[in-house]
């Protein structure tokens, strides 16, 4: 793990995230960023929704991936940057809720490949429910024209 400087980490974690257009159209904050650990939010849409009105798989996977991924930012260099190369989802229950946190938490750093595991819940009145887990694999890009944090 990198030395750790929460205020710069978070800084540039939340610099790149603003930039993630994808999060944007999902209405999708970044309400965490800690070592090893980040968390989505996202408020229920209809617009997200498939045909039965459950939060869409294909909305769950990106938020679970862009969390893995940021999750990940928390543990390398400022100059490196990442991209996912695999990742594995397992939707555990229908995605209903008013709100949905995704939380991605690092489970193997390295220097060249990083994995993570991915948790996503559904937020009501009463505890919140499993709906999905991932598990990521994202590989550290340096000196690559075009991609930067």
């Amino acid at each position: 793990m990198v030395d750790y400087d929460q205020e710069a980490v978070e800084t540039r974690i939340r610099q790149s995230f603003a930039r993630q257009g994808a999060m944007e159209t999902l209405g999708a904050s970044l309400s965490s960023v800690s070592p090893g650990v980040v968390e989505i939010e996202l408020n229920y849409d209809r617009k997200l929704t498939q045909q039965h009105g459950f939060l869409h798989a294909g909305v769950i996977s990106a938020a679970l991936d862009t969390a893995c991924s940021y999750a990940a930012y928390t543990v390398t260099t400022p100059e490196v940057s990442l991209l996912t190369i695999e990742f594995k989802v397992n939707l555990m229950s229908p995605g209903r809720g008013e709100r949905f946190l995704f939380r991605g938490e690092i489970t193997k750093p390295g220097s060249n490949i990083i994995v993570a595991d991915g948790r996503g819940y559904a937020l009501t009145d009463g505890p919140a429910k499993l709906i999905a887990s991932m598990t990521s694999t994202m590989m550290v890009i340096r000196g690559r024209e075009g991609i930067s944090g």
